[in-house]
């Protein structure tokens, strides 16, 4: 190989290198990028969503090491694996919004909203059964550590799904409130901000559905 030819080689691997760089900070400068034109209410639900991760994390490991049911004479629930289903198809009913939403489809939006708001309730009300459930086979909040972690981290579930059921509501009766009329429903269905709401409605409904599918496979597991 003459000295030319090297060179040649050489400069070529250069070339390759610096477009290797270059697409790397390309990708690193887009992630950065889109972390600083995100809404700041957005990237607050995503920190508030990771710590809300973490605290359950924490419980969850807690209670496997207290040995769950299995060292205590407790069963699960039936109301809980109702209560999974119920969440579950609130979250694929949710789903939908956001294309009738892009529609233009106010009143069906707002049907939507109310089953994805009945069967929140009705989630709650499966809740509250499984604990009288957990009552009747003799697990107290104050009695064995296993049954106290147990109330502790649904009822910790509950009140976060609380939260997201007040907002839905408000989102129901603010859509309600736009369909019945022409122009407000323009005025709704064009408002960015309202664009924003829900989606993280979403976001946060569909965390809170993998969150407690998380955490019932667990309970499964040391039943």
């Amino acid at each position: 190989m003459s000295l030319a030819n090297g060179w040649e080689c050489l400069g070529r691997g250069l070339n390759m290198n610096q477009d290797r760089k270059n697409k790397v900070d390309a990708r690193q400068g887009s992630a950065f990028g889109k972390i600083e034109h995100m809404h700041p209410i957005r990237m607050l639900l995503y920190l508030s969503m990771i710590g809300i991760g973490v605290l359950f994390f924490v419980l969850i490991v807690a209670f496997v090491r207290t040995g769950g049911f299995g060292s205590e004479q407790f069963t699960l629930p039936k109301f809980f694996s109702v209560s999974t289903l119920l969440l579950l198809f609130s979250s694929y009913t949710i789903n939908k919004i956001p294309r009738i939403y892009k529609k233009d489809k106010l009143r069906k939006m707002t049907r939507y909203l109310a089953i994805t708001f009945l069967l929140a309730a009705a989630f709650i009300g499966a809740q509250v059964l499984g604990w009288r459930e957990l009552t009747v086979s003799g697990a107290y909040f104050s009695g064995k550590a296993s049954g106290s972690y147990l109330y502790l981290i649904t009822a910790l579930h509950l009140l976060h799904l609380l939260g997201g059921l007040i907002f839905l509501a408000f989102l129901l009766f603010k859509t309600a409130h736009m369909a019945s009329d022409g122009v407000r429903s323009l005025i709704f269905i064009r408002d960015p901000y309202r664009r924003l709401q829900l989606s993280m409605l979403c976001t946060y409904w569909h965390f809170l559905g993998l969150l407690w599918l998380s955490l019932y496979l667990v309970i499964l597991f040391m039943a």
